[in-house]
């Protein structure tokens, strides 16, 4: 169940950024998210984070969601879903760069699984190369990276900064403070993207499905079944999804949009994963402190 909804949630996206700036809807859906999260743990008796816990909790809403979670949409506007939901999937690739340079121990088959990973996205791009001469396809790529780099930043940081509260209380906090800080930027902020915002009395009914699509099948559903995953199957099984959301969203991408499917993109794309799946496999032989988390974007 986790493996199709965080699939589906790439065409979801790249649905509701036809009619609407991206950054908007990213900020709605991530308000309403973390208002459902808030809501339900505050009736639980979830208390509020004491104030030297609120930092880490700010800079969390900003890597994990408010850039990552952005980026990643205002890609859409530009990149196909399937090539969005690949691109969203070697962040753990970074985990490794990062760790070479900051001389962190880091497994030979890490390494391996490193190097496996970016050919495979040099395969993937081999038939965009004309694309590239296309500012808003290298523009959404750009953003798209970015926003991997973002998502292996607040994986460190989470890390190293965990919360001493509940941790999926702090979940719900960092959507909602991620998602007023889209909200005022897309206000506030002068640039292509967000001159355009839409009134929400004005906001097409087909972004506002999108939304609420998100929102119930993306953020709650999908949560509740991954957790229920993790407390009763084994942790290699429940974490299968990381490498089907991206077959999802590329057959979803070709089945409703049209999205072309090329050998580049399942070649390339199965040895992406395929390193990204050695890069998991090696860290999770190490101490689980040195473990790296992989979730969906």
């Amino acid at each position: 169940m986790v493996c199709i909804l965080w699939g589906t949630t790439w065409v979801a996206s790249k649905l509701g950024v036809k009619y609407m700036p991206s950054l908007q809807m990213a900020g709605i859906r991530q308000t309403l998210g973390g208002l459902c999260y808030v809501i339900f743990f505050l009736t639980k008796g979830a208390r509020f984070p004491a104030r030297k816990e609120w930092g880490s909790i700010v800079v969390l809403s900003l890597l994990n969601f408010a850039l990552t979670n952005g980026l990643s949409t205002w890609g859409l506007k530009h990149i196909t879903a399937g090539l969005g939901a690949i691109m969203g999937a070697i962040f753990p690739l970074w985990l490794v760069v990062i760790g070479l340079f900051s001389g962190s121990k880091t497994p030979a088959r890490a390494i391996i699984g490193l190097l496996i990973g970016f050919a495979g996205i040099c395969i993937i791009f081999g038939e965009h190369l004309q694309d590239f001469f296309n500012p808003d396809f290298r523009f959404g790529i750009l953003i798209s990276l970015a926003a991997t780099w973002t998502w292996a930043f607040g994986t460190l940081y989470t890390k190293r900064k965990a919360a001493s509260f509940n941790p999926y209380f702090s979940l719900g906090l960092q959507m909602l403070i991620a998602g007023v800080i889209l909200l005022v930027f897309t206000q506030l902020v002068n640039t292509p993207e967000t001159k355009s915002a839409v009134p929400f009395t004005a906001i097409p009914w087909q972004s506002w499905a999108a939304v609420a699509y998100l929102v119930i099948f993306g953020s709650v559903l999908s949560f509740i079944a991954y957790l229920y995953a993790l407390q009763h199957l084994p942790t290699e099984q429940a974490s299968i999804y990381a490498y089907v959301n991206p077959i999802v969203a590329v057959l979803l991408g070709w089945l409703l949009f049209a999205e072309s499917i090329s050998v580049f993109i399942v070649v390339g794309g199965l040895v992406t994963l395929a390193g990204v799946y050695m890069v998991n496999k090696a860290f999770k032989t190490l101490p689980a402190v040195e473990q790296p988390e992989a979730e969906g974007i």
